[in-house]
C-alpha cells in the first residue's frame, strides 16, 4: 500500500500531485478522476491535495495551466441572461486574449494542435469548466446544448486561430468593437436561433 502523509519538500509534493492529476485527468477525464485517486497516485493524503489546490476544479485548472478561472469570469457573462450573450461572450474572449493570459491561451491552442494529450486536456477544460456551465446558466434545452455549444466553440476557436495564432488581416488588427459587432450576432444565433 502506498504511504500517505506529507512528502518531504513542499514543491516536490505539489509537483507530485500535479503529475498524478495530469495522468488521471488525461486517462479518465475530469468526471472520472477523483481527488482520492490522485492523492493515492501521488502518495499523499487527500487532505494535502485540498491544502495545495482547494478543490478539484482548482487542481484541474492548475494541471492544464488554464489562463483564466471560469468561476471568476463566467458569472459576468451568463448572469444577465440570454439577451446580448453573443456580444458578452466575444467581448470577454477578446479581453482574455488581449491580456497577459492571452499568451498562455495561445500556448494551449498550439500545444493542443500538436499533441494528443494537450488536445484531450483542452477538451476536458472546455467541456467541464465552460460548456456545461453555459448550458446550466443559460437554461438551454439539454437535447440541443451539445450542438449549440459546439457551434459556439467552432466560432471562438476560429477567432483565436485567425486573430491571435495565424494573425490574418484585417481580423488580426481589427478594433475589438468591430470584432464584437461582426461575430456577436453569430454567437447569439448559435445559442438561441433555430437549429434547422
Amino acid at each position: 500500500m502506498a504511504r500517505t502523509g506529507r512528502r518531504p519538500g513542499n514543491q516536490d509534493t505539489r509537483e507530485a500531485i500535479l503529475e498524478a492529476a495530469r495522468k488521471a485527468f488525461a486517462e479518465r477525464g475530469y468526471d472520472g478522476a477523483s481527488i482520492r485517486a490522485i492523492a493515492t497516485s501521488a502518495g499523499v493524503d487527500p487532505a494535502l491535495v485540498h491544502h495545495y489546490f482547494g478543490s478539484k476544479d482548482q487542481l484541474f485548472l492548475a494541471t492544464v495551466h488554464a489562463p483564466i478561472n471560469p468561476e471568476e469570469i463566467l458569472p459576468k457573462v451568463f448572469e444577465p441572461g440570454i439577451e446580448g450573450i453573443g456580444e458578452r461572450i466575444v467581448r470577454t474572449f477578446l479581453t482574455v486574449w488581449d491580456s497577459p493570459a492571452g499568451s498562455t491561451a495561445a500556448a494551449l491552442i498550439r500545444s493542443a494542435v500538436q499533441h494528443d494529450w494537450s488536445a484531450r486536456m483542452l477538451r476536458e477544460f472546455l467541456v467541464s469548466q465552460i460548456l456545461r456551465r453555459a448550458q446550466r446558466e443559460l437554461d438551454i434545452d439539454p437535447a440541443e446544448a451539445p450542438t449549440r455549444a459546439s457551434l459556439v466553440a467552432t466560432q471562438m476557436a476560429g477567432l483565436a486561430m485567425i486573430r491571435y495564432i495565424v494573425k490574418i488581416e484585417p481580423m488580426a488588427s481589427m478594433p475589438a468593437e468591430d470584432v464584437i459587432r461582426h461575430i456577436g450576432p453569430t454567437i447569439q444565433r448559435y445559442l438561441e436561433g433555430p437549429l434547422d
